[in-house]
């Protein structure tokens, strides 16, 4: 992958700025750094600039909670008309305490999925990612389980439960937090990361020969705003505690470093959900390989309602090859997700 151009979403602050200096650190040409307004994204440009003494930061206004801004976005980029190498999906935040739903209606914790959804295929349908380009959106370990307080809605249960069996339509509840839904934030975080893992296996289907995408767990990083919508209980006992732990915080230089690691994978990869091993949140990532992730019929109705839901899909028909004809049923495609060996990277 050549070390052109790099756009990084969530950039005003915490991980994706520190990823942002990273990518300038290591020879990047261009890194397109985005805030909710332009101002903000030229402040923020400004600033790495001065920390950096690289004038290699191009400001981008992007707030991933409304489609007009995706729009706006997109256009700005393709009058520069010069293909995107690294994309990296790093904005999300931790859900309030109460239930917030956006003026698109979604659930907040989940609009960033749509927004990233919304950037990426469209500049994928608008030839604006590089013929090797490297996606990388940001997940966390409640996606895999095991970490305590965060538990993820069991989709095939809730969908038999409430929605005769119909996967999407349940997928598409949980990111709109709809009527049958039992709001609990660290379930609608946990539910979020989920549905990011999937969405990535099911991109890496549709992506043509040569690009890939990952899902990656930046690990346990407290000293950022990920937090600052959390309930007291997480924010001002589970963090403190935590940070008290040894292995279990980390710099957001090191945290931020994991997404410029998974920007060199190859596409044998392409799709994997990339975190700490089980009941560690730093050190070395590996692909996590939770039946759950892999099931096939999950990943390809995460994907279906993420195109509901944003409106927005991949419009190359030699791209879907890779996903017409199959039948996805309970647990099919997930071979496509178990290539080969699964090293500690």
């Amino acid at each position: 992958m050549r070390h052109s151009i790099a756009l990084v979403t969530g950039a005003t602050s915490g991980l994706g700025y520190a990823a942002a200096r990273l990518l300038s650190e290591r020879g990047w040409q261009d890194v397109i750094v985005t805030g909710r307004s332009l101002a903000a994204a030229k402040d923020t440009a400004a600033q790495l600039v001065a920390g950096t003494s690289k004038r290699v930061f191009s400001p981008l206004a992007l707030d991933l909670n409304t489609a007009a801004s995706v729009k706006s976005a997109l256009a700005d980029l393709a009058k520069g008309g010069r293909p995107i190498d690294f994309l990296l999906l790093n904005a999300g935040l931790v859900p309030t305490r109460r239930r917030v739903i956006t003026a698109e209606g979604i659930e907040a914790s989940q609009a960033p999925l749509i927004g990233h959804h919304a950037l990426s295929v469209g500049l994928l349908n608008a030839n604006l990612l590089s013929p090797d380009a490297r996606i990388v959106i940001t997940s966390a370990e409640p996606a895999r389980g095991g970490v305590p307080m965060f538990r993820h809605t069991d989709l095939p249960a809730f969908a038999a439960k409430d929605y005769r069996g119909d996967y999407t339509a349940a997928a598409e509840a949980l990111i709109r937090s709809g009527p049958k839904v039992k709001y609990a934030p660290n379930t609608a975080y946990a539910d979020a990361k989920l549905m990011i893992a999937w969405w990535a296996e099911a991109l890496a289907r549709r992506l043509p020969a040569g690009m890939a995408v990952y899902a990656v767990s930046p690990g346990a990083s407290n000293a950022t705003n990920v937090a600052r919508n959390a309930g007291p209980l997480l924010k001002y006992l589970m963090i403190p505690i935590v940070n008290l732990i040894p292995g279990m915080n980390q710099a957001p230089e090191v945290a931020a470093g994991r997404y410029i690691q998974a920007s060199a994978f190859g596409t044998d990869v392409s799709g994997q959900f990339f975190a700490s091993a089980m009941g560690k949140f730093s050190g070395p990532m590996e692909v996590q390989r939770q039946p759950h992730l892999l099931d096939g019929a999950s990943q390809e109705a995460a994907w279906q309602a993420v195109v509901n839901v944003s409106g927005v899909d991949v419009t190359h028909p030699e791209w879907l090859r890779a996903v017409s004809g199959r039948h996805v049923g309970h647990g099919a495609l997930a071979a496509d997700s178990d290539r080969g060996s699964r090293p500690l990277l």
